[in-house]
């Protein structure tokens, strides 16, 4: 079973989220972090999140980007910056259209930016073509440090 970190602190966007995955018969494990540091926490496998041998890792995060604690931008910073996290798939899923939160999120190394659809079949349409792409078409590499 793949895991999907998904990153989003408003409960409204989160629950129609999930329903939306549902609803795409995604079966996949998902874990939700509601702020920045939580998600950070979760991908590196810090504390709680942890069991030492990176098996716990995501395959993709879908990440808003405006956050408490560490904004999303930054969430981006740091997964890029360390090679662990580096390879996992990163969509930057979030309501915002604003022309410099996109080319930022392109040149921390988003995957994908995708503004989230207001009509709910659009929305349930984005997540299942997110979900086949990078948990089924695309060949992603196996889980270890790139520094190896």
């Amino acid at each position: 079973m793949k895991r999907i970190l998904l990153v989003e602190d408003n409960p409204d966007d989160e629950a129609l989220t999930l329903r939306a995955l549902q609803k795409v018969a995604l079966n996949d494990e998902i874990v939700i972090a509601r702020d920045g540091v939580e998600a950070l926490d979760i991908a590196f496998g810090r504390g709680e999140y942890g069991n030492g041998n990176g098996s716990s890792k995501p395959r993709l995060i879908l990440l808003d980007l405006k956050l408490p604690k560490v904004d999303g931008l930054e969430v981006l910073r740091q997964l890029r910056a360390n090679s662990e996290t580096r390879t996992i798939p990163i969509v930057v899923f979030t309501s915002s259209s604003e022309e410099l939160d996109i080319l930022h999120s392109y040149c921390l190394g988003a995957n994908s930016y995708i503004r989230k659809p207001v009509e709910f079949s659009q929305f349930c349409d984005a997540l299942r073509q997110i979900s086949g792409y990078w948990l089924s078409l695309c060949q992603l590499p196996p889980q270890i440090d790139c520094q190896r």
